[in-house]
């Protein structure tokens, strides 16, 4: 096989690889094919994680990788492999992790490691310059030192990877002699965490740069401590006023680089506004605050406006920059407002939206944010102008899209969109998921097996354990949003195959790629949240409560092992675990399992009147449905009748809603 010279890349999906297939670097897929050619011979790789959003990824390759002096060197010293990160999140995550033992930094995008033939990395970072600067080497002169370090120190690297492969696996979780009783402990130590990291003045966790973290504060907003619960709305209010949230089209952006959530990193992500819809709608039935409806009704309305595809699926990103720079599309000069607007509108827009003070965004624009509160009399004002406003933002060079579906993140959004629409009552949102989730069953569900991205009609890559995952506790919220006998047969389906492809049977917990996934130089189980929540996390939780509706204990199982293996990291230290700490709270207390049947149109006030109460579930089975489970084939009724039971406690069937509400 000769070395190739040329970029593979034209033949891919993902929108980030397509756009570094006309570089000079002959960037090769990440492929048996590249793998062989790199061990035959005997070359290092030079590997390039990044996502389409990614700003500093686009960064980097405007001054090296588009550079033809750069490339040469990178093309006549490596086997040059670039991978998009969304797609490849296993990938990702070893080398992340390997990453950061190695530097003992964070990581980050672009992720830059150099491996030897046999894919064990050696040395890396993250982003690197073309010429030396920020404390950080040429990019160009950084690749000779490091390949003449892998022809001249091959026994220095070679012990290194023997102690970086034992590191990796060491993190995988080892059974415990005895299990371990459950108790509330785990979920009084991470609220007392979570207090102690809170920001009282700005809400959220810690510094800059500033995370939505969604799973923590859903593990906040369901605790009985008022203290805990305030600390989640509050972040949620500030997140939802601040220039996190994009006060003009919806949605929230990935993060702020400030601790006042007021500029953000512009890009935004399908896997962010799918929890944080589900949690806008938790915290307004909780709280009644119109903010919240406010901002899950602008959200919802983008996703559907600007995220879902003509098929049913959601788009992945949109990015930060547009015209090549960060955040154009989004800001604002105020002679551009006051010339759009009446006097009238400008003057409130202005003051509303902090545009009568300083320019907060590089000292020349203004970023939205809520700056002063809106009296209700001004509320018809302020929509006029913001309509206006978005209007004249339409016109101009939008960020590109990163239009790949991918099916974990879907079902973020999927399971997002669905909450929403039970606890507002909103149809258009429940079509829009069920539409989502039909275009995923219909797109990555082939011959049984679930597959992770598709673009453009072409679906591939085996899914990982997210995928799994998010979609069984997606398909959950689905039914009781509106019962499909598909969506429950595609949720056993989806459960017996993370049983058969990703459970390790021997210790509990499941894998992050399948049994007979592409054999890599680790094979991760973790149990923390990161960006998205913890895969582990939502098997347990989806398969517990799924298990407890069916009476299958195979499900009660693998979930009661799950939380068994990581418990003791888990009591080690809370952080990150929300995911898993939710399996524990409905171990300690299960959730009530309501089961309705009776005639279809008499059952919509029943559902309204329980709600959507994210501590219990509820089926709603009209009369007429065929082929259900035996724990689900309650008598059918001409009036409604409601079957309670928590954990293996059942109620006597109930026909009164008042006697079921109280």
């Amino acid at each position: 096989m000769s070395f190739p010279l040329s970029n593979r890349l034209s033949a891919e999906t993902s929108p980030y690889l397509l756009q570094h297939a006309d570089n000079p670097v002959h960037w090769q897929p990440w492929d048996e094919q590249t793998l062989t050619l790199a061990r035959k011979l005997n070359r290092p790789i030079l590997l390039s994680v990044g996502y389409s959003a990614c700003h500093w990824c686009h960064v980097m390759a405007h001054e090296s990788f588009e550079d033809e002096g750069v490339a040469a060197v990178m093309n006549r010293l490596f086997v040059n492999i670039k991978v998009d990160r969304e797609e490849r999140p296993d990938l990702d995550q070893i080398y992340q992790t390997a990453h950061q033992m190695l530097t003992r930094r964070g990581g980050g995008w672009p992720l830059t490691m150099f491996l030897a033939p046999d894919g064990t990395p050696f040395f890396g970072g993250t982003y690197f310059p073309k010429e030396p600067r920020y404390g950080l080497p040429g990019f160009a002169g950084l690749c000779e030192r490091v390949a003449e370090a892998f022809e001249t120190r091959r026994n220095d690297i070679a012990a290194q990877a023997a102690e970086l492969r034992e590191a990796l696996a060491a993190t995988v979780p080892e059974p415990t002699a005895t299990a371990a009783a459950f108790d509330a402990a785990p979920l009084a130590a991470a609220e007392a965490l979570l207090a102690r990291a809170y920001d009282s003045r700005h809400g959220g966790f810690g510094g800059a740069p500033k995370f939505p973290h969604p799973t923590d504060l859903a593990f906040l907003l369901r605790r009985d401590d008022a203290a805990s619960r305030r600390m989640a709305l509050t972040t949620l209010t500030r997140m939802s006023e601040g220039g996190i949230y994009d006060q003009i089209g919806g949605g929230f952006c990935r993060y702020s680089v400030d601790e006042r959530w007021e500029i953000p990193h512009f890009e935004k992500m399908l896997y962010d506004n799918g929890p944080l819809l589900a949690l806008c709608a938790d915290a307004w039935a909780q709280s009644g605050d119109p903010l919240y409806a406010r901002i899950a009704d602008e959200t919802a309305a983008w996703v559907m406006r600007e995220m879902q595809a003509p098929d049913g699926g959601y788009y992945s990103s949109l990015d930060a920059d547009s015209e090549g720079e960060e955040g154009k599309y989004y800001v604002w000069d105020r002679a551009e407002v006051e010339q759009l607007l009446t006097p009238q509108e400008s003057a409130l827009a202005l003051r509303h939206w902090g545009f009568d003070g300083p320019p907060n965004f590089e000292n020349r624009h203004w970023h939205a944010r809520i700056a002063a509160p809106l009296d209700d009399a001004d509320i018809p004002l302020l929509a006029a102008a913001r309509e206006k406003l978005f209007a004249a933002r339409e016109t101009r060079i939008r960020p590109a899209r990163d239009d790949k579906v991918l099916t974990s993140w879907n079902a973020l959004m999927i399971e997002g969109m669905a909450h929403a629409a039970r606890v507002f009552g909103k149809n258009e949102w429940l079509v829009s998921a069920q539409r989502a989730m039909d275009c995923i069953r219909r797109t990555m569900w082939q011959d049984s097996r679930l597959l992770a991205t598709a673009r453009n009609g072409r679906a591939h890559l085996d899914a990982y354990l997210d995928d799994h995952a998010f979609l069984l506790s997606a398909l959950l919220e689905l039914m009781q949003a509106e019962f499909r006998s598909e969506d429950l047969a595609f949720a056993i389906e989806l459960a017996d195959t993370l049983l058969a492809r990703f459970e390790d049977r021997e210790a509990g917990g499941f894998f992050f790629t399948a049994h007979d996934h592409e054999i890599l130089i680790h094979r991760p189980k973790t149990g923390h949240d990161n960006a998205t929540p913890s895969g582990n996390g939502f098997a347990a939780f989806s398969l517990q409560r799924l298990g407890h509706l069916l009476g299958e204990t195979r499900y009660l199982g693998a979930a009661e092992k799950t939380l068994q293996i990581y418990l003791p990291q888990i009591r080690l230290s809370p952080a990150g675990f929300s995911s898993l700490l939710r399996v524990l709270e409905e171990v300690l207390t299960p959730p009530d399992m309501i089961i309705l049947r009776g005639p279809a149109n008499e059952m919509a006030n029943w559902c309204r009147a329980l709600g959507a109460d994210p501590r219990r579930l509820v089926l709603a089975l009209p009369n007429g449905i065929a082929g259900l489970p035996a724990t689900l084939a309650k008598p059918e009724s001409d009036h409604v009748n409601a079957w309670v039971c928590r954990g293996v406690i059942c109620l006597s069937p109930m026909s009164n809603l008042d006697d079921l509400i109280n």
